[in-house]
This record gives C-alpha cells, structure tokens and sequence, in this order.
C-alpha cells in the first residue's frame, strides 16, 4: 500500500507506516451481549467474519471501527488514520449529501459548499489545457451542475491567513527579548507538518509554531459562522467541502479544535484532493475542458472581472514573501519590492534576508520536506537557528507538489508537470492583502462585531503535544 500522506507522517518511527487492520494499538470497546453463549468465529473467502452459533446459525460482525479522532489523540502511529479517511472524507461522501438532498424535506437539506484551493485549480488547469481562472469557472459551473449550491476560493481566506501572520510575526518581534520561544516563528498552514510536530517535538517546538489559521480553517471559520449568519441558517445546516492539493487536509479538517461544539458540526466537513476531483470528472463522463464556463461566486472569492487574483511568493501561499515584506516596512522603514532567494543545500530549503548598513536584521527561510524539517528542528535544539520566520511544509517542493494532485499522464514525468502547474499558478495577478477591500470590511463587520476574545478564536488555532504512552501492545519483539 502506497501512503498518500507526507513524508513527515510517515516517517515518525522506523516503521511507523502501518493501518489499523494490521497493528493498531488504540483500545475498541467490545458491546458484551447479556447472557453465556458458545460460539465460533469462521473466517470466509474474501476475509469478512461470522459468528457461528451452537445451532448452525450465522451472523456477519461488524468491523471494528477507529475514528480519525482517536488517530490524532493517540500516540501510537499516525499513518494509520488514511484509511480511517476513506470513508469519512471522500467525493462518496460528497455524492451521498447530494443524493440525499433531492429526496429529503427541503427543511432537511444541506446547503452544499465547496472551496477550492487555487493549488488544486492549477492542478486540474494543467490536466486539461486550461487557465487557472478558466478551470474556476468550469469547476463552479461542474459542482453547480451536481447539486452544490456555492463555490468558494481559498485564496479569499488566505488573505486572512497572511494578515494575521503579519501581525503576529510583528507582535512575536517585539517581544523576543522577553520571551526567547517567540522567534523563529514557524508558519502553520501545512497540516502534516503540524501533526510531525505535535506527536514528535511536543512542548519544545509548539511555542515557535505560528497560532494563525490555515487558508482551509479560515474558510471554515467564514462559512460555518459569517455565512451561515448571513443566509440565516444553523452551521449544522450546511456541509462544507474544501478541495486541497494534499491528503494531509484531511487530518487538520478533523482536529477537536474546529469543531464546533454548540453547532455539533465540523467547520469542514469533508475534504477531497485534486485527484479525487478528477476522480468525480471521469465518473461523470465529463471532460473539464468541455463544460461550459459559470460565473464565479463572488462572495468568498478574490475576483478582478472574471479573473480570479492570487497572491505573490511560493505555491505554497506565500508566507514568507507576504511576512517579510510586511515586516521590513513595519519594523524598519523598508519597502522591498522583489525578494531575492538564496538557495542553501537545496532547492527547498532557501534563504531571504533584510540587511541595514552591513547588518542582517531579518532572516528568513522556506524549508520544505522531511529532511530539512529535520535538520531545522535539530538546529532550534542545539540554539543554533538564525532565522526568525521559517516557511515550513511537509511536501518537497511545497503545496503544488502535494500528495493529492492529478498524477502525470504517462507520457509526462513528474519534473515537467509541476513546473507546468507553477507557471499556470504563478499566472493569477497577485492581491496585496491589504488591499483587498472586501477582506478589510469583514474585519469591520464580522470580525468587530464578535468581541476581539472570539474574533481570536475564529482566526487562530493552538496545538497539543501528544504524550508518547507507555504501553506494552507497541514493544516489538
């Protein structure tokens, strides 16, 4: 079985890539019937389990079932929750929704909304010969041709995404004299990466680790609260569906801290990959390329025209461009206009720096993959980091090069395809985030309106180190 997820979770142990149905080591509670009863247990052909009873009968038992919470809480292995996942957050799930909708009250349906990540968009884009604002449009007029009712862009939310880490990046800086755990901050939007630090560094590296919302969670935060709100609906009301470039969003869309208590719904319900919409294109007998184009949704959508707007930096949303330049200018008066990176052991481990009269005042990096996640994380032990921002994610080569998106076609090779996806990612006119006017009165309107206690909670996050148990099921002998 080839592991979806990033290398970061799978590499945790030696040999940490395991599934449940082999060495699963989280306790199932076993529903005990009343009475004394002597039975068999026969195994059939294609695996499945039957209890047989004294006088000849047969049952089927049930599987035993690990939720993907009990994943993430427990500290044996991680990557046994992928194939925890595949019920609960795949295109099926989607198609199930959708089904149910057309044949239940409409006081019980769901309104259906899917936001789509502009990494994704430029993945299927490349399948299909497309523009990256030509495969929005296509991908709207596909999702609404099935029952969905809005599709939202992710680089809207990552525009809250990036503000906040400007203005915590600031904040940690002035107070890195005093509290010595500020700097480097850590950017959080890579859900593998957080998960590798959470179950691995625990207390030592979380306090560097950036308290701002991913792109996907700040969605959640504007769907299950400012729109749910606006449409006059229970959060409950609506089932939220982002599609990502890697599997990893999977496990962040399920962490206990975005679901919503009062509501008893998640602010993601479901997530599915690039492949997985080509998955749901192959089905439908549909090539994207022939779909007619729909307007885009403009609500949750940062638009010029028919023209969806990105943002400047690396795929992987620009953390570090957005953070350094905002930096320079709040901290030191400079405005710089092109950022310069110097390429260290690697291609995806890069370096930015800010110097004033001789003297490097700021140093950034991107770091990018398992082994320099480790090497950085080495460094932070032994004090010998010189960085104070480090853009951190899981995948080599970052987001484009997720796990989750369309695979080459055989006559392409892996090199090739990314780069096509980069350039036709890198083609969407950049958004200044402070300038996006429609982000700016949600601060007023939404934001302001919540009390600055829960505007917090709705833009930031924290994180729980995971404790290694003590338990005799994980000693192999």
């Amino acid at each position: 079985m080839v592991s979806q997820f990033s290398g970061v979770l799978q590499l945790t142990d030696l040999d940490d890539f395991i599934t449940p149905s082999q060495e699963c080591v989280k306790p199932v509670k076993v529903e005990k019937k009343q009475g004394r009863s002597v039975a068999k247990i026969q195994i059939e052909d294609d695996g499945s389990y039957f209890q047989v009873k004294q006088d000849g009968g047969k049952q089927k038992l049930e599987k035993a079932k690990i939720t993907l919470n009990d994943c993430l809480a427990c500290s044996g292995c991680i990557t046994s929750a992928e194939s925890v996942l595949i019920t609960q957050q795949s295109h099926e799930e989607i198609y199930r929704v959708l089904r149910s909708n057309k044949v239940v009250y409409v006081s019980e349906q769901k309104v259906v909304v899917v936001s789509v990540s502009p990494q994704s968009r430029a993945s299927l884009a490349a399948r299909y010969g497309l523009s990256s604002s030509d495969a929005g449009r296509r991908l709207t007029a596909f999702f609404k041709g099935l029952g969905v009712h809005h599709v939202f862009d992710t680089s809207f939310s990552r525009t809250f995404s990036l503000l906040e880490s400007q203005r915590e990046f600031v904040e940690r800086f002035h107070r890195k004299e005093q509290d010595k755990q500020a700097l480097p901050m850590l950017a959080s939007a890579c859900p593998g990466w957080i998960c590798y630090a959470e179950k691995t560094h625990g207390e030592f590296i979380l306090p560097y680790i950036s308290s701002t919302r991913s792109p996907q969670q700040m969605m959640g935060s504007l769907v299950k609260g400012f729109f749910a709100g606006q449409q006059g609906l229970n959060p409950q009301q609506i089932y939220h569906v982002t599609v990502m470039p890697c599997y990893d969003k999977k496990l962040e869309a399920s962490r206990p801290d975005f679901y919503l208590e009062e509501a008893d719904t998640r602010e993601v319900d479901c997530v599915i990959t690039s492949g997985e919409v080509l998955k749901m294109l192959e089905e439908e007998k549909v090539l994207l390329s022939d779909v007619e184009p729909a307007p885009l949704d403009t609500m949750f959508s940062s638009v010029c025209g028919d023209e969806l707007l990105g943002h400047a930096g690396s795929g992987s949303g620009g953390y570090l461009h957005h953070v350094f330049t905002h930096a320079a200018r709040q901290l030191f008066g400079e405005e710089v206009k092109e950022l310069t990176y110097k390429t260290l052991k690697n291609k995806d481990f890069q370096e930015v720096t800010l110097e004033r009269d001789g003297v490097v005042v700021l140093r950034f990096a991107t770091t990018y993959g398992f082994r320099n996640i480790q090497n950085l994380v080495q460094k932070l032990k032994r004090g010998k980091s010189p960085y104070h921002f480090v853009e951190v994610m899981a995948c080599p080569s970052g987001c484009l090069n997720g796990g989750g998106q369309v695979k080459p076609l055989p006559e392409q090779n892996n090199k090739e395809l990314l780069q096509q996806v980069e350039d036709l990612y890198k083609e969407e006119r950049p958004l200044v985030p402070e300038e996006d006017q429609h982000v700016a009165e949600l601060y007023q309107s939404w934001l302001q309106s919540v009390g600055e206690e829960r505007a917090r909670e709705l833009l930031h996050t924290q994180y729980h180190a995971v404790d290694k148990a003590t338990n005799g099921l994980l000693v192999k002998w």
